[in-house]
């Protein structure tokens, strides 16, 4: 199996769990991965700090970060041949700035570039509800070849805890990316 080169974008919308769970397991798939990059807006620290009460983020050594604003990140250009972005959450700014081309940083540029390459972009959208903008901007995105993944958990797993909560999603992310991963099966034992 060819190992994945993965960048992890975090916006500021609420749902900071999502991207923690998915760093977490992103460290228990490390021989599937060659490179995970990771961009986190300002936002996207302020509210990890208000929702999981701690700046854990900066615990994940494992990972590269990159500043928002460092277009000289590798996966700011198409010849670095990230296979994979995931925005976890996603914001509705975000989004439209990506669906409408406007490369004003690291995410959107990179967004920008996986779409124009014909790479996987998978958009973990959490806000509620969507007005028609967002609706609009989600087809666009889709249209061009992205996948929108709103951050809508399942129960039928009998999750006990928010992380399991959170992780029905993740599960559901990491397998849209192409990662072999256990994780619960509807029906399957």
């Amino acid at each position: 199996m060819m190992k994945k080169k993965v960048i992890v974008a975090v916006t500021g919308a609420s749902g900071s769990i999502y991207a923690k769970v998915l760093f977490d397991q992103l460290l228990k798939l490390r021989d599937q991965i060659e490179a995970v990059g990771i961009v986190m807006s300002d936002n996207a620290k302020a509210v990890w700090q208000f929702e999981l009460g701690n700046q854990d983020y900066n615990q994940f050594t494992a990972f590269t970060f990159y500043n928002k604003n460092d277009f000289n990140a590798p996966f700011a250009s198409g010849s670095a041949k990230y296979d994979t972005m995931i925005i976890v959450p996603c914001s509705m700014g975000t989004l439209g700035r990506i669906a409408h081309g406007i490369s004003n940083d690291l995410i959107s540029r990179a967004a920008d570039v996986v779409l124009k390459e014909r790479r996987k972009l998978i958009a973990v959208v959490r806000d509620t509800p969507f007005s028609l903008i967002h609706i609009n901007n989600m087809k666009m995105i889709t249209e061009a070849g992205g996948i929108i993944c709103p951050a809508n958990p399942s129960f039928y797993s009998l999750p006990q805890t928010i992380e399991e909560v959170a992780g029905t999603v993740v599960s559901r992310v990491l397998d849209l990316a192409g990662f072999e991963q256990d994780s619960y099966r509807w029906q399957e034992k």
